[in-house]
């Protein structure tokens, strides 16, 4: 689908349109199938990739890898990581979508809304606030960053691979966020409702 001069035209809000599913490789049909069949629709992001799929393919191994959780660094800490740099970055569609994840993760609707909006004022103990800090020193003042973070984040009992993980998944949201505010994508109406 085309945009228009006022914005989006379809439910994804791609500027760039979006394919049809029928169109797309075998296995992203597939990916797509076991999104609806697992979280009931398939998410925005999915469908505004798949104008490039060997992308899509490409940066969902990537989010799935950097998704695995670790001893020291669960899921929720790592949509945590996803929510702090997304609100540095203004990032609707990621606010929205992990918004939504963290508030499974966590099983706590309100801690999960108020990480996501302000992580400084959620309440969060002096680890996961180290955690989130590094994320968005990270994605606003990048030349700030040395040695003296990472000995800050294995005092709180990260390991390096983990503070490598922070640094990683900060990364990868700064590009997410810059896609989807590229894109003019938008979140799937169904995440504002999960985990309530």
């Amino acid at each position: 689908m085309d945009a228009d001069a006022d914005g989006p035209v379809d439910d994804a809000g791609s500027w760039f349109g979006v394919p049809d599913p029928d169109d797309l490789p075998e296995d992203l049909q597939k990916l797509f199938a076991k999104a609806a069949e697992r979280i009931g629709f398939v998410p925005n992001v999915f469908r505004a990739y798949s104008f490039r799929p060997e992308r899509l393919r490409a940066w969902f191994t990537h989010f799935r890898a950097l998704h695995e959780p670790t001893e020291h660094l669960d899921a929720a800490e790592r949509e945590m990581i996803a929510v702090a740099v997304s609100m540095a970055n203004g990032c609707l569609y990621c606010l929205v979508a992990h918004g939504a994840a963290l508030r499974a993760e966590l099983g706590d609707p309100v801690l999960a809304d108020r990480i996501t909006l302000d992580h400084r004022r959620a309440g969060l103990d002096q680890r996961r606030t180290a955690i989130l800090d590094y994320a968005v020193k990270l994605t606003r003042t990048p030349l700030d960053c040395g040695p003296h973070d990472l000995e800050r984040l294995a005092a709180v009992g990260l390991s390096r691979e983990e503070i490598w993980d922070v640094a990683e998944i900060a990364a990868m949201y700064n590009f997410t966020n810059r896609m989807a505010l590229a894109t003019g994508m938008l979140p799937n109406r169904e995440y504002h409702a999960l985990a309530r």
